[in-house]
């Protein structure tokens, strides 16, 4: 069992920042995929931003150049900084983990991570 705790999430004017954090814990592997993705109220969730442990990262249309995806791995916790932010990024903002190391065209789809955290809301006011 992964288990993994979302926090960072808050309030903030658009274009202000926000980071966000991904505890993970428990019987993680060495080689990994994880993801940001987040689900507006009446939306599909979207996958937002994936790392493997390969170090490849890859965004969605919607946030790249604004979001960055990253990990500290002596922590083990995954990072979301968030810059630029626009009123159409208000969501629940959740992550995920799986082991193994999804293949590239699927990093941002739903299907391919078997773990998920609880979620953090984010609201970006205009």
């Amino acid at each position: 069992q992964v288990h993994l705790v979302a926090t960072g999430g808050g309030s903030v004017q658009a274009g202000g920042s926000l980071r966000l954090s991904c505890s993970v814990s428990g019987d993680t592997s060495t080689t990994y995929s994880m993801a940001w993705f987040r689900q507006a109220p009446m939306k599909e969730r979207e996958g937002i931003a994936a790392l493997s442990s390969d170090g490849v990262t890859t965004y969605s249309d919607s946030v790249k150049g604004r979001f960055t995806i990253s990990k500290d791995n002596a922590k083990n916790i995954l990072y979301l900084q968030m810059d630029s932010l626009k009123p159409e990024d208000t969501a629940i903002y959740l992550c995920a983990y799986d082991a193994g190391r999804v293949a590239i065209p699927y990093r941002l789809q739903r299907r391919s991570y078997g773990y998920w955290g609880q979620g953090t809301q984010v609201a970006v006011s205009s």
